[in-house]
């Protein structure tokens, strides 16, 4: 089966939202917990989750994204402290959809060193997974622009390690991300899912992000593009999400788009595409 969708905002509502990918012919999707540039997030409407769980039936698993100001591993301490109370409430709010993932940007050491930053982050998901939590947190393959944590695999793998619960830990692998990170997944996908498979272990990869980047190989700047507008390129992206290691995983929709083109590009994903 193959499980496609877009970030859709749930702001109005998650059924809304439910019927808003039916309607572009997805099959799952994502929506932030919250505000994404702040912190506010709305009270959970108890009758319209009810009402979006029925009506997903047949849907595969959901991505819940944090927000982008959560930053684990800011020398900031108040604002790490406030982070990691984020992270706590975000990961209540995944509880109510079980089986869902939770995926989030790892953070910004800002000068701490990415010794002291991964080692944060494991602090504050040690304090927010409980061993009853129901979903899968998912940590988000990175550019490694600034002193962004996640740029490599291995950066990643240092953050699982210091998990006590590993058996909730997961990666999300972001296609513009991982490509301007460095890794040539046009001309050599099977050779990174290798890399991965060996740092990480394939049985984490949970779910994708499906995106075109605007830059070059390992250019480390993390810009969207849509399907076709950019370095990757509709035959590698197609050639991915078709991939037989990835069967069953969510895919979702980053570019930068509106509703239908949304639905143009899933079109074009669950068609069938001559690759020279």
């Amino acid at each position: 089966m193959l499980y496609l969708g877009c970030h859709l905002s749930s702001s109005a509502g998650l059924y809304k939202a439910v019927r808003q990918a039916k309607s572009i012919d997805a099959n799952t999707f994502q929506f932030f917990t919250r505000n994404p540039r702040g912190s506010k997030a709305k009270a959970i409407d108890e009758k319209d989750l009810q009402k979006a769980i029925e009506a997903m039936e047949g849907f595969g698993s959901l991505v819940l994204h944090g927000a982008y100001t959560m930053n684990l591993c800011t020398a900031d301490k108040e604002a790490r402290t406030f982070a990691a109370e984020v992270l706590k409430d975000d990961l209540l709010r995944t509880a109510r959809l079980p089986g869902s993932f939770y995926n989030f940007h790892p953070g910004s050491h800002v000068g701490q060193g990415t010794i002291t930053g991964i080692a944060q982050i494991a602090k504050a998901l040690n304090s927010a997974i409980s061993p009853d939590f129901p979903g899968m947190v998912l940590l988000e393959t990175m550019a490694g622009k600034g002193s962004e944590i996640g740029g490599s695999f291995e950066e990643l793998r240092a953050i699982i390690d210091q998990v006590d619960r590993q058996e909730k830990m997961g990666v999300c692998v972001d296609l513009c991300h991982i490509w301007d990170a460095g890794y040539d997944i046009v001309r050599d996908f099977d050779g990174v899912l290798t890399e991965f498979d060996k740092i990480i272990g394939l049985s984490r990869l949970k779910a994708i992000h499906v995106n075109d980047s605007q830059n070059a190989l390992a250019s480390h700047k993390d810009r969207h593009a849509w399907l076709g507008e950019g370095k990757i390129g509709k035959e590698a992206i197609y050639r991915i999400v078709h991939h037989e290691a990835l069967k069953g995983l969510p895919m979702i929709l980053e570019t930068p788009n509106e509703l239908p083109g949304y639905g143009a590009e899933i079109s074009f994903l669950r068609g069938e595409f001559k690759i020279s």
